[in-house]
């Protein structure tokens, strides 16, 4: 069946839709992974957004759900170049389309994604409305614009967890507050022989240390930093009690808790293949990344913390440490769940700080 992308500037995109999904509206966006697409679909830091794959053959190892990044699908709709057929692992449990269709997620393919990266490169990320009808194209339109207006508010409300959960046992004891955290990060804990708690995000300071954490973990997850004030004041009250580490949305709120200040990117970090420099030993790392917002340079001055992480894509701030507390964040995702990640270390370096 036809399909479309509107975009809120009023650039339409055609497509084959393979779904019955007659219209879906998110925030485009772009990631340049050329694996991990499970991970991609199924982590609640995409939530709410439509997602263009720059690669351009998507599905040819299937799905499993032991890649899975959370427990269901957060994206809102998926752009491909072309989707497998036939794809084929001696792992796989279900095919792409059919898991998408399942969770009734919108699925455009045979579009021109090559074109479309470079509008949201050129122009920054927009609203859209994936459709089976282009008629009303005037009211396609505001609605794509309502889409990212939408995207601005709390969005980790939906993502988080509802209770408190542990995971695992060990000589240390985490409490990870959870923002839309990935089930890699729980693993790359338990992995070390730590204790999780996880709590919901709304859970504040002082039920936090009632748990008696040997350290306080801060997720990432989805949607604007400055809209869950209620994290940044809970990361607040916890600053000089317990060591604190934080990734993507979590070293946001750690850098707003000390008096740093966020700015949005034009289109963001998306994808695998970050390159990230350590400023102490000048090694390069190849980061996941998933974020729309940044942490100001200079605004760090006298906050009492460093960078010691930079991009060299863009060279934004990827990490910072404070001068004499034990707190440090890391802008890009450590675990690189399921596989192998170069920078899981800092897992390793927060044990040892605890």
């Amino acid at each position: 069946m036809k399909g479309y992308l509107v975009l809120e500037n009023g650039m339409i995109f055609t497509g084959k839709l393979l779904n019955d999904c007659k219209l879906s509206s998110g925030e485009v966006v772009f990631s340049t992974a050329m694996i991990s697409y499970q991970d991609i679909i199924t982590d609640p830091s995409y939530f709410g957004q439509i997602v263009t794959m720059t690669y351009p053959l998507v599905g040819n190892v299937g799905l499993n759900e032991k890649s899975f990044a959370s427990q269901r699908a957060m994206v809102q709709g998926l752009v491909l170049r072309e989707a497998t057929d036939f794809p084929s692992h001696y792992e796989m449990e279900m095919d792409l389309i059919t898991f998408l269709n399942k969770s009734e997620i919108a699925v455009l393919t045979e579009v021109d994604t090559r074109a479309l990266t470079r509008v949201i490169r050129n122009e920054g990320t927009l609203g859209g409305i994936i459709t089976d009808n282009i008629d009303e194209q005037k009211w396609l339109v505001k609605k794509a614009k309502s889409a990212a207006r939408n995207m601005k508010g709390d969005l980790v409300q939906y993502v988080t967890r509802r209770n408190i959960m542990k995971f695992g046992s060990g000589k240390k004891r985490v409490v990870l507050l959870d923002l839309g955290t990935k089930k890699g990060v729980i693993e790359s804990f338990t992995r070390r022989n730590m204790e999780v708690y996880a709590v919901p995000a709304q859970t504040d300071a002082a039920e936090i240390l009632k748990l008696e954490p040997d350290g306080v973990f801060i997720s990432d997850g989805p949607g604007g930093p400055e809209t869950i004030s209620y994290v940044i004041n809970t990361c607040r009250k916890l600053i000089g009690k317990k060591p604190l580490m934080g990734i993507g949305l979590g070293h946001q709120m750690i850098g707003l808790a000390l008096g740093a200040r966020v700015y949005k990117l034009d289109y963001g970090h998306r994808g695998t293949n970050h390159p990230v420099k350590d400023l102490a030993n000048n090694r390069v790392y190849i980061t996941t990344q998933n974020h729309g917002f940044n942490l100001d340079r200079q605004s760090l001055e006298n906050t009492g913390l460093e960078e010691i992480l930079t991009s060299l894509n863009d060279n934004s701030v990827e990490g910072i440490k404070h001068k004499t507390l034990p707190i440090f964040s890391l802008q890009f995702d450590p675990e690189g769940y399921p596989g192998y990640s170069e920078t899981g270390f800092y897992f390793d370096r927060f044990y040892e700080m605890m």
